[in-house]
């Protein structure tokens, strides 16, 4: 008996010292709180995306597992003019949509940060676009976008502004402007708040030795503001392009990817040719072409983060 407990005593001495090594090392314990979301993300992420990819190297179609072809699908894709037509809106509509959202949501950033009345009130509010599932915005900008029941088409007709409605998702140009719109709408929140928190964190006394120096607002904006944002702009936009070039369900619900593909998206296009089209290797291989444009992204924030010598004056 003697044996056994001297035996379970040095064991609990051991757990003891390796809770200690543990609790002692920040690195040790970081990975290890890190541990059950690298499991989920291995589970829930990185396994479709390998199975994503070993689909697009088969011409797999609903039903059938398919063999191996290479890069076949690849070969069809890049001699596909709906394709490129899909590469060029996606990239079209992720510029124009992202530009517009930080421009627009860095306004309402600064604007929200002044002093003013029921500002928390008015806080909530501008939450709201975001909030909403994107499916049920959708289905509001399709009714206002409707070509005979459109409020904005009554609206400008009794103003005098036009004789005829205006045939929103049926031209080609009209679509693609009208659904870089419902983007902008809904994604200007998430801008604006994320960046009104980093507002928030700049000292007040750097703006204030600005003003005894007689700085103006745009120099305060240009050398205060901006410099001290640019690592939460590089982070939030980052998350802006990442969230506009895989927009799927705003652009199915409101043109299903028409007229004449003309707001086909990458993502849209991948979905019409594997689940309705019936080509899974086909709309696999279209999905994994989207994953350079991807990691350029994540790579353009991961250096703009690094590299911040610019913003105290001096040169990477």
């Amino acid at each position: 008996m003697a044996v056994i407990s001297e035996g379970l005593d040095r064991r609990g001495v051991g757990w003891r010292r390796l809770a200690a090594i543990v609790a002692d090392s920040r690195d040790l314990l970081g990975w290890l709180f890190m541990l059950p979301a690298a499991a989920l993300l291995l589970v829930f992420l990185l396994y479709p995306l390998g199975l994503g990819l070993w689909l697009g190297l088969t011409n797999a179609t609903l039903g059938e597992p398919g063999e191996f072809i290479g890069f076949g699908n690849f070969v069809t894709l890049f001699s596909d003019d709906v394709y490129w037509l899909s590469v060029f809106n996606t990239i079209l509509y992720t510029v124009v949509a992202s530009a517009a959202k930080f421009m627009l949501g860095l306004w309402l950033a600064i604007l929200l940060n002044q002093h003013m009345p029921f500002k928390a009130f008015i806080r909530a509010i501008v939450l709201l676009p975001w909030i909403v599932p994107t499916v049920l915005s959708a289905i509001a900008f399709w009714w206002l976008y409707d070509s005979q029941f459109s409020i904005i088409s009554w609206a400008l007709r009794h103003l005098g502004l036009i004789k005829t409605n205006i045939d929103f998702l049926g031209n080609p140009l009209n679509a693609r402007i009208s659904v870089i719109i419902a983007n902008v709408w809904r994604g200007i929140p998430f801008v604006a708040i994320s960046l009104l928190a980093g507002l928030q964190t700049i000292p007040s006394s750097l703006y204030e030795a600005a003003v005894l120096d007689g700085a103006t607002a745009w120099q305060k904006f240009r050398f205060i503001t901006l410099p001290m944002l640019t690592p939460i702009i590089a982070v939030v936009m980052t998350f802006s392009v990442l969230f506009t070039f895989t927009d799927f369900q705003l652009i199915y619900v409101l043109t299903r990817g028409g007229p004449i593909n003309a707001t086909h998206l990458m993502a849209t296009l991948a979905f019409q040719r594997a689940i309705p089209g019936g080509q899974l290797g086909q709309g696999a291989a279209l999905a994994s072409s989207m994953i350079p444009f991807l990691v350029a992204s994540v790579m353009f924030s991961y250096f703009g983060l690094q590299r911040r010598k610019w913003q105290q004056g001096g040169r990477d």
